[in-house]
C-alpha cells in the first residue's frame, strides 16, 4: 500500500479528497502543518502540502525537510499567484493544482503515482549475467528519487525551455542532458556538449562562437563555433560556473536576443538552440561567490532540475553495481558475482564519485576477481583514501613537483577532477589548464 502524508489545516479540503484517496488505497497520515513533521519517514511515497496560504516559512520548511528529497509532492493552493509557492516548483515539486479542484482529473494524478509505488514486477537480483534495472533514456535507476527524476525531465524534454542541472561530480548530469534531448523535438538535431572547465578563457569564446581568419593569433581560416554547429539543436554546457564572467554576459545575450557575433566580425549571426547547462556548485552560492552571473542563472534556470547523489539512491546502488557487472561478464564471457560481505560494503559506502566511481571500482574488480568479487577486489573502498606522493625532494623543480602532485592526487581521487581540485585548493578551471601545460593524459592516471 503506497504511503501518503497529508499536511494542511484546510478540513474541507480533506474532506472532498479523503474519499478519492482511500478508493486509490492510500494509507494517509495527516498533520496540519509542515513544521509539525519532525524527521524523514523513508516509508512515505507522496505529500500533499495544502496550507490555507503559502508562506516564506513554508518554502524553508520544505527545502530543509529530508521529504522534500525522498517523497514526491503536490501542492493545492487558492489560485492567488504566490512566489513561495512558485519557488517550490522551481525546487522539483511535481504537481500544483490550484482550487476548483477537478476531481476526475487529480484522481487520475493520485491514481498514476500509486500505480507506480506498488509495481515491483521485476525479478530476482541475483543473476549475474542480468540487470533489472529500470532505464529512461540514457539514465538507469529504480529508486523513488530517480523516478522523480525522470518525470521532471518528461515534463520539461519536449519544451524549449533552458534546463540548468545540479548535481556532485559523476551524478550523470551529461547522461541526463542527453535523454532530455532524445525525449524533445529536436532529438533528430545534433547534440553537442563542451565542459566549460576544459579550455582557457581565450579559447572557449571561440570555441562557442567561432573566429574570422585573422582574428587572432592563430585563426589562420574562418571556423564556425559550437552554435552555429549545433543549429536547431541542443546545447549542453557542462560546468557553466568554470565559464569567465565576461563571456557570461555574451551567453546572456545569445539568450536573450537569439544572435551572436564571431570573433573578428561585427555581422550578427541568428541561431535557433536550446540550451542545457549543468554545474556541481549550489547555484545561489555560486551567485554569491562571483562564479555565476545572477541574470545568466535566471535565463538558465527556466527550469532546475536537482540529480541526486548515489548514496541517496537507496537500492540503485548495489542494482547499479550488478548492473556493470553483468555487462563485464557478458563483455568477457565470465560469471563473476559479488559475495554477500562485497554487497554490503558496496552498499554502506558513500560514493563522494558517486556513479562514476562505482562504475570504475565494478569494472577494476572483475579484472581483479577469480569467480567472485570479495573485499579483497574492494580496496579503494574498504580503507581509507590516502595521497602518498613519489618522491618530492630537494633538487626538484617547482614544475615536476607540481605535476607529481596532480597526478597523485588524481589518482587518489579515481581522477575525479572535481574531488582533485578541492583537496588541492583550486578551481576546477585551473585544475584543467594545469593538466594541459602539462600535458597531462587521463592514460597517465
Amino acid at each position: 500500500m503506497a504511503e501518503l502524508l497529508w499536511i494542511s489545516d484546510n478540513e474541507q479540503l480533506y474532506t472532498l479528497l479523503h474519499p478519492v484517496l482511500k478508493k486509490i488505497g492510500f494509507s494517509v497520515t495527516c498533520h496540519t502543518h509542515l513544521g509539525d513533521v519532525q524527521s524523514s519517514d523513508d516509508a512515505i511515497d507522496l505529500v500533499v502540502f495544502a496550507p490555507s496560504q503559502f508562506g516564506q516559512q513554508d518554502y524553508l520548511n520544505f527545502i530543509d525537510h529530508p521529504l522534500s528529497n525522498s517523497a514526491d509532492w503536490i501542492l493545492i493552493s487558492d489560485g492567488n499567484p504566490n512566489r513561495w509557492c512558485d519557488k517550490m516548483m522551481n525546487h522539483g515539486v511535481a504537481y500544483h493544482f490550484r482550487q476548483p479542484l477537478e476531481l476526475e482529473h487529480i484522481g487520475e494524478v493520485f491514481q498514476e503515482f500509486a500505480n507506480e509505488y506498488c509495481t515491483d514486477n521485476r525479478p530476482p537480483k541475483e543473476q549475474a549475467l542480468s540487470s533489472h534495472l529500470d532505464q529512461f533514456g540514457l539514465l538507469l535507476g529504480s529508486s523513488a528519487p530517480m523516478r522523480r527524476l525522470y518525470r521532471l525531465i518528461r515534463r520539461v524534454a519536449p519544451t524549449d525551455s533552458n534546463v540548468l542541472l545540479i548535481g556532485e561530480s559523476g551524478s550523470g548530469k551529461e547522461l541526463a542532458a542527453q535523454t532530455i534531448h532524445q525525449q524533445s523535438l529536436r532529438a533528430d538535431k545534433p547534440f553537442i556538449a563542451v565542459n566549460c572547465a576544459a579550455f582557457s578563457s581565450e579559447l572557449i569564446e571561440s570555441e562557442l562562437f567561432g573566429h574570422e581568419k585573422g582574428a587572432f593569433t592563430g585563426a589562420i581560416a574562418n571556423r564556425d563555433g559550437l552554435f552555429a554547429q549545433c543549429q536547431s539543436g541542443t546545447l549542453f554546457l557542462d560546468e557553466i560556473t568554470e565559464m569567465p564572467l565576461a563571456l557570461q554576459s555574451k551567453l546572456l545575450r545569445v539568450l536573450e536576443t537569439g544572435e551572436y557575433q564571431k570573433l573578428g566580425s561585427e555581422q550578427p549571426q541568428s541561431v535557433n538552440v536550446r540550451i542545457v547547462a549543468a554545474t556541481n556548485r549550489d547555484p545561489l552560492s555560486a551567485i554569491e561567490e562571483n562564479y555565476l552571473r545572477e541574470d545568466l542563472y535566471f535565463r538558465l534556470a527556466h527550469f532546475p532540475i536537482q540529480l541526486p547523489a548515489l548514496n541517496q539512491r537507496g537500492d540503485d546502488i548495489l542494482a547499479l553495481a550488478k548492473h556493470f557487472l553483468a555487462y563485464r561478464n557478458q563483455q568477457t564471457g565470465a560469471c563473476i558475482t559479488l559475495t554477500p560481505e562485497a554487497e554490503q560494503q558496496l552498499s554502506q559506502y558513500s560514493w563522494p564519485g558517486n556513479v562514476r566511481e562505482l562504475k570504475h571500482c565494478i569494472e577494476r574488480a572483475h579484472i581483479l576477481a577469480n569467480n567472485q568479487i570479495t573485499l579483497n577486489e574492494l580496496p579503494t573502498i574498504t580503507q581509507p583514501s590516502q595521497i602518498h606522493p613519489t618522491s618530492i625532494g630537494p633538487g626538484t623543480s617547482i614544475k615536476e613537483a607540481e605535476k607529481t602532485l596532480i597526478i597523485d592526487t588524481l589518482k587518489a581521487c579515481e581522477n575525479n577532477k572535481t574531488r582533485a581540485a578541492e583537496l588541492l585548493g583550486i578551481s576546477v578551471k585551473t585544475l584543467y589548464n594545469k593538466l594541459h601545460s602539462y600535458a597531462i593524459k587521463d592514460d597517465e592516471i
